[in-house]
């Protein structure tokens, strides 16, 4: 069966993993853990860029 591929291109810095989660080993005073939630600088956490065409214009 046929997959649909997106039309846009996949961030080639995170992959389309454009946020994400981390842990820091400490723990709140409930036991849960400290987490920090960091988006993808090159994307702005969208998991995709623009095509290189159009950036090659925005730059002229």
């Amino acid at each position: 069966m046929l997959q649909h591929a997106p039309n846009t291109p996949v961030c080639r810095d995170c992959d389309g993993f454009a946020a994400v989660a981390i842990t820091t080993g400490t723990r709140h005073r409930d036991g849960t853990r400290v987490t920090l939630h960091v988006t993808c600088p090159a994307c702005q956490g969208t998991g995709h860029t623009a095509p290189a065409h159009l950036l090659a214009q925005a730059r002229r």
